[in-house]
């Protein structure tokens, strides 16, 4: 399932590409809606934006995040929310297109505009923050997604080992 649901009738909108690692950065009207992309269990969450430019460090770049590894194997990892749902917590099992909190701006992404960074990666970690912003290229997925479809990135995932 797509990941955001744009408020208000908007839209979500991604590039071909994102600036230096595999990776989506999915735009779209603060406070839009971002869902589980399908079954899983949260691995991790913050609920606090620790980001400070003056540090600029890697693990609190993301604001407020959600960390999810899917039952096929996948962790899908969503960051810069305006917040996270209040009923999730690591080890919650969640359903496809289960509210998991709201797009927003939180961390490196203040002035930028609201949006979800959406990364695919191996279910390492947790507190592998390198490798949960992302390790394979999602936009394939997610032009799929969109147009409902179920293209799947296991097998591109697993391949992969921590």
């Amino acid at each position: 399932m797509f990941p955001v649901r744009a408020a208000g009738g908007g839209t979500a909108t991604y590039a071909r590409s994102h600036h230096d690692y595999p990776a989506a950065d999915i735009f779209a009207p603060c406070g839009s809606e971002v869902v589980a992309v399908t079954n899983g269990v949260v691995q991790e969450l913050s609920r606090t934006d620790n980001w400070n430019s003056k540090v600029n460090s890697g693990d609190t770049r993301g604001g407020l995040f959600v960390s999810l590894v899917g039952a096929d194997g996948v962790r899908y990892y969503g960051s810069h929310m305006r917040e996270v749902d209040p009923s999730i917590e690591p080890g919650t099992a969640v359903r496809s297109g289960q509210r998991l909190g709201a797009v927003g701006d939180t961390g490196d992404a203040k002035g930028v505009g609201c949006h979800l960074h959406f990364g695919l990666s191996a279910p390492c970690g947790p507190a592998d923050w390198q490798r949960r912003r992302g390790e394979v290229w999602p936009q394939k997925y997610l032009d799929s997604w969109r147009a409902g479809g179920t293209m799947a990135p296991a097998s591109e995932i697993t391949a992969r080992r921590c």
